[in-house]
């Protein structure tokens, strides 16, 4: 019986962290203008909760202390830690400082911050106590991480937008640094509007000045959020709340003298408008409003996209009947957003895997097949699966299935490729391929998040 007495516990105590942030969200709600205090509701009970929800696997921080250590004196490690940030003693930890490769470019990597596991928690707990706040204030434009709210969200939006003004003139918008950028005391102004709690300010401010370690060296920048803190993302969504979303909605709309709509994931933002002169004037003055709270436009990566749905009879298509071919395309996380002929004669936009990405895909799983062609079958067919399947989860739209069936046939031509490298039986023989694929299937080409890409009008 002790098991489910404990497991009965662990649930109350969420329940009792569940409704503590449903009243702080209705709070917020019905005060929209009044700055709030919350470090109070924050007791063992919530720091508990907020562990359980950081990830344990990560690599370890500046302190080396992983979360099985932490986890031995949990109790008295959480206690002190509450006692810590309570009083104003708690220090942040510098960053520890690492480097991944960059979407989309061979020779480029951006950095990550990895915290330790006690700041991981500690900027958890005040997560949790903050986004019942600021998820009242947000806008329905904005899809990067926030509770309930996911990538394919965000596409769908997207499309569904175009699909009902029936195109119109797109502004892909590109920040340069955006994560390197953040004004400190710009950031720390705009939280206190809606913030007066003195516990969290002052964590806040810490967070953003703590450290940097790199290579055994700690500095300290004077802008940006570490791209790898729990926090971060929170606070680059404030951050672009103010400076994008309710200066687009409250200053930009009212002046256009055609519809327009927005949709932004952190900060890759799309900015649709009916008319191409609302468009030039908004992209004209796109520069001076991030220049003003320290941002730059990245001028190379950010376009002004004539995307109007082609009239039939009148507009001229390519050879595949596709597209309007004085149309241009977008990129939006990972798709391609074009116009393309349905099968009922009509037009629609279709979201098509990005070409960048098809490719990135390709050349890391081919590199993995030429490092493990000597590995047992079974393990590299479990390998393709995984990757494949992956691919279908994210990028198995409707609308895409011919794009995923050519991408698994790619990587079962590359398969087989690097078999007959190490077996002359293979060489040149489909027909042995065919029986091995029999035995070691890979998964099917299917649609896995349904869009309504197909139907047009």
């Amino acid at each position: 019986m002790e098991p489910l007495k404990g497991k009965a516990t662990e649930m109350s105590r969420s329940d009792n962290v569940s409704t503590k942030q449903q009243r702080i969200a209705k709070l917020a709600a019905e005060a929209k203008d009044m700055a709030m205090d919350l470090s109070h509701h924050m007791d063992m009970p919530w720091f508990e909760q907020a562990y359980r929800r950081c990830r344990k696997k990560g690599a370890v921080g500046v302190d080396g202390q992983t979360a099985a250590e932490y986890e031995q004196n949990l109790q008295g490690n959480l206690q002190e830690l509450i006692n810590r940030a309570k009083s104003g003693t708690y220090r942040a930890p510098p960053v520890r400082r690492v480097y991944i490769p960059k979407e989309g470019k061979r020779n480029e990597k951006r950095p990550l911050g990895i915290p330790t596991i006690e700041d991981k928690v500690l900027q958890r707990a005040v997560v949790m106590a903050l986004e019942p706040v600021f998820e009242q204030d947000f806008l329905d434009v904005s899809y990067g991480f926030r509770p309930g709210r996911s990538q394919h969200q965000g596409i769908k939006a997207l499309r569904e937008g175009l699909m009902r003004m029936g195109g119109g003139y797109v502004i892909d918008l590109d920040i340069r640094r955006y994560f390197d950028s953040v004004n400190h005391r710009q950031i720390q102004e705009i939280f206190r509007r809606r913030v007066r709690d003195g516990v969290l300010c002052r964590l806040i401010g810490k967070w953003l000045n703590a450290g940097i370690m790199e290579e055994e060296r700690v500095w300290y920048p004077e802008d940006g959020v570490p791209q790898g803190g729990v926090i971060s993302p929170l606070l680059s969504n404030i951050f672009l709340h103010e400076v994008l979303d309710t200066w687009f909605e409250n200053q930009v709309k009212p002046r256009l003298r055609g519809k327009a709509f927005m949709v932004r994931f952190a900060d890759d933002a799309v900015l649709v408008f009916e008319q191409e002169r609302d468009a030039q004037r908004v992209m004209d003055v796109l520069p001076k409003r991030l220049a003003k709270y320290g941002l730059q436009v990245h001028e190379d990566k950010t376009n002004l996209v004539r995307f109007v749905r082609p009239a039939i009879g009148k507009q001229r298509w390519d050879a595949r009947g596709e597209r309007d071919r004085h149309n241009g395309t977008f990129n939006f996380l990972g798709f391609t957003f074009q116009w393309q002929k349905t099968r009922r004669g009509g037009w629609s936009v279709f979201c098509i895997t990005a070409k960048d990405r098809r490719s990135r895909s390709l050349r890391k799983i081919t590199l993995w097949l030429r490092n493990n062609r000597h590995r047992r079958i079974t393990e590299q067919h479990q390998r393709l699966v995984q990757v494949i399947r992956g691919h279908i989860q994210y990028f198995g739209i409707s609308g895409n299935i011919r794009a995923i069936s050519n991408y698994v046939h790619e990587i079962e031509r590359r398969w087989r490729k690097w078999l007959a490298r190490r077996s002359r039986k293979a060489k040149h023989r489909w027909e042995w391929f065919n029986q091995l694929l029999k035995r070691f299937p890979l998964p099917r080409p299917h649609v896995s998040k349904a869009l309504d890409a197909r139907h047009g009008s």
